[in-house]
């Protein structure tokens, strides 16, 4: 009985390894694909800084004399702007839609072949593809900044940890979100609709236009808790400039990754609903 059951820990134990090696695989693909448009890149870093100084300085005018703007000043709100800038290309709120197509010509067919599940294989890609993003994406932004501004350091040390994990579920809550939009090509062949309501939404209710902070308290619950939205940019964010106490910090990033798991589960469940309707055209 002892010898079986250690065959079946050891079995156990070597689809584990496989699974993350096969996981990591697919994230340093996902990296070296995208490492491959520098000129993109380079394109997006010039893009992002000319709007953050334009951000930047339309939020410095909101706090005016007073150097204060929805419980932050003005540090934080440089701060908020310029690394703001960076991780959007991190999280990559728009211009996804590689499931879409596949679905769209019908190369969906392959991934569904194939020994992983398209939700981890399209989360591992992404991953890779985030990981480069940092570096060529979000580091420039964050050093332009402290050249013509006065940024916030954290000042406290759990922030750091803190705001590298919420990144990560921000990265992959974002990634859930994404999944989710390009799946209804499974039922409506064409995601331009929803595409063009996502751009909107996300941009507004994530924090990127204007912080949060800003609206009235009863109208930040409802997002927070009702809606996945401020998890993308604003918590991160939020995290990093100390805006809150470290309890608020840690209970902002346990509602990430909250978001995290239940759009996850969703993602599964998409997927498998639409395996049972899909039609390939000519085959």
């Amino acid at each position: 009985m002892g010898s079986v059951a250690a065959t079946v820990a050891s079995h156990t134990d070597s689809n584990v390894i496989l699974w993350f090696r096969t996981f990591n695989a697919i994230c340093r693909s996902g990296f070296r694909r995208h490492a491959t448009y520098r000129q993109a890149a380079l394109a997006g870093v010039v893009t992002n800084t000319v709007f953050g100084f334009l951000r930047c300085y339309v939020l410095l005018a909101v706090a005016g004399a007073a150097g204060t703007a929805g419980g932050y000043d003005r540090a934080q709100l440089v701060t908020f702007v310029w690394v703001g800038q960076g991780l959007l290309a991190v999280v990559l709120l728009w211009g996804w839609t590689d499931l879409a197509d596949r679905i769209r010509t019908g190369d969906i067919a392959g991934d569904l072949l194939r020994p992983v599940h398209p939700v981890t294989s399209y989360l591992a890609t992404d991953l890779g593809r985030a990981g480069y993003a940092v570096l060529a994406r979000m580091l420039p932004p964050i050093l332009v900044g402290p050249l013509f501004f006065d940024v916030h350091l954290p000042a406290r040390w759990p922030t750091v940890p803190l705001f590298v994990g919420s990144v990560v579920l921000a990265v992959v809550l974002c990634f859930a979100c994404r999944f989710l939009v390009n799946a209804t090509a499974y039922w409506l062949q064409d995601v331009r609709g929803p595409m063009v309501l996502w751009t909107l939404g996300s941009g507004v209710l994530a924090g990127l236009y204007f912080p949060l902070r800003f609206l009235p308290e009863e109208i930040q619950r409802v997002l927070w808790f009702g809606t996945p939205f401020p998890s993308l940019l604003q918590t991160p964010l939020d995290v990093l400039v100390e805006r809150d106490p470290p309890a608020t910090q840690a209970g902002l990033v346990a509602l990430q990754a909250g978001w995290v798991v239940l759009l996850l589960a969703g993602c599964r469940l998409v997927q498998r609903r639409a395996e049972r309707r899909l039609v390939v055209q000519g085959g």
